[in-house]
């Protein structure tokens, strides 16, 4: 529009030369990214699946597109659409408890909020709530409408910490955090008693609270727990030092709700530490503000239906963490998400809160250089590399992409290195 603008109007002093500029500048843009994209045509991207897209924020020109509307398994850059969707649904403090207080008793339900005694945040604004009252004190637990875990996820991550279990009232990030330093000890306590010496291979029994701890522990080792509503009353009674009750029956409305954390450091943590538990929770937690069932698919349908009808290769989303590989997602989706918050938030906001990259993956936030210029999320798993946010050229645009690799037999490492010598060449160039 600007340049058909300026054909409109009279040549007068500089215009000649400015329209020379732009057309020069079209012209060098394209011949620059002809000689990027032939970089995917030598055995650096050999043997492998790669989609590039990098757009413009600010004059929404495409600068790099390949393969950008074929689907790919996204892994944790999946997060970007938990991200949007928190945003979205999810007040500045995370909804921490639902209750109905009657003359007589107080009926309580979870909301999926992940930081009740959680390893890292510690939160006890509910455990206080609930501590202060002398009525009966009961408990829904029928409101979560998903499974523990999430469609395609692996069975055998049962174990590691990265993998706990899912519900609408976790309680220490339902995992037990186990350390050694005279002897053992375990938060919760109530599982000192059930931690059995080395087993090889194995951290936990499959089905059961069974633990088996390594002969050493450098810190600490978290490991999830198998959840059940009698494990959540029992917790809960033994915080609180009190008689819980099951109530059967949903809460009536109108329900109050309390407050807990600010959302935004859930959020930050789920991005920079590439955390699924909160990922997952913050689904669930987005679900509590539009239903009375803690459901990812009704959470996604609003998101898509709601907020995203514009994006134009629909994505199989089956997690908010992007542990599943049924996931699937295009380059030009993850974009179009990253210029909707991109246009939505304020810029040194979304630099904060996203990570920074580099060749050898995520830089923790202590060891930021200005000259970083790629703040954006990365998702792996095996034989799977992504990489999804912005880049800061050296003329200062900001640009944002999506660099997909999938189905490659060469290590991580070396995918890094090739993602960073594209990237920089473009911040170098642009």
């Amino acid at each position: 529009m600007q340049f058909q603008y300026a054909l409109k109007q009279p040549f007068k002093g500089n215009t000649v030369f400015v329209m020379f500029l732009i057309l020069l500048c079209v012209g060098c843009g394209s011949t620059k990214s002809k000689k990027i994209l032939s970089s995917f045509e030598n055995d650096t991207f050999k043997n492998q699946f790669t989609g590039l897209l990098i757009v413009d924020t600010k004059t929404k020109d495409t600068i790099i597109s390949s393969n950008a509307n074929k689907y790919f398994i996204p892994a944790s850059t999946s997060k970007i659409f938990t991200f949007y969707t928190s945003k979205k649904l999810l007040p500045s403090r995370i909804p921490t408890l639902k209750y109905v207080e009657t003359r007589d008793s107080l009926f309580i339900e979870g909301t999926g909020d992940p930081t009740w005694l959680h390893p890292y945040f510690m939160d006890s604004t509910a455990i206080n709530f609930l501590s202060k009252t002398n009525k009966p004190i009961a408990i829904h637990l029928e409101n979560f409408g998903d499974n523990v875990y999430k469609p395609g996820w692996a069975w055998e991550d049962y174990q590691y910490y990265f993998s706990p279990e899912l519900g609408a009232l976790p309680l220490y990030g339902n995992v037990v955090t186990l350390s050694d330093v005279i002897s053992i000890a375990t938060v919760p306590k109530k599982f000192i008693d059930i931690v059995r010496k080395e087993k090889p291979n194995t951290l936990r029994h499959r089905f059961k609270n069974e633990f088996y701890i390594p002969k050493t522990i450098k810190d600490t080792l978290q490991i999830p727990f198998s959840t059940s509503k009698n494990l959540t009353k029992q917790l809960l009674e033994d915080i609180l030092k009190r008689k819980i009750y099951f109530s059967d029956k949903p809460l009536k409305k109108p329900k109050e709700i309390l407050y807990g954390i600010a959302t935004d450091s859930i959020i930050k943590r789920m991005l920079q530490e590439s955390d699924n538990f909160l990922a997952e929770q913050l689904m669930n937690a987005s679900a509590a503000t539009i239903s009375d069932t803690l459901s990812f698919n009704s959470t996604k349908n609003k998101i898509l239906n709601e907020y995203l009808q514009k994006l134009r290769q629909k994505p199989r989303w089956v997690d908010g963490s992007g542990l599943s590989r049924y996931n699937l997602f295009t380059p030009e989706s993850m974009t179009y998400v990253l210029q909707e918050l991109y246009k939505d938030l304020e810029t040194d906001y979304l630099f904060k809160i996203m990570p920074r990259w580099n060749s050898n993956g995520t830089i923790k936030q202590n060891n930021l250089k200005e000259s970083s210029f790629i703040i954006a999320k990365s998702g792996s798993m095996g034989n799977t590399y992504n990489l999804c946010g912005y880049l800061r050229t050296k003329s200062g645009c900001i640009f944002t992409f999506s660099f997909m690799n999938n189905h490659f037999r060469i290590p991580s490492k070396q995918v890094r290195n090739n993602i960073y010598t594209v990237l920089k060449d473009i911040h170098a160039k642009y």
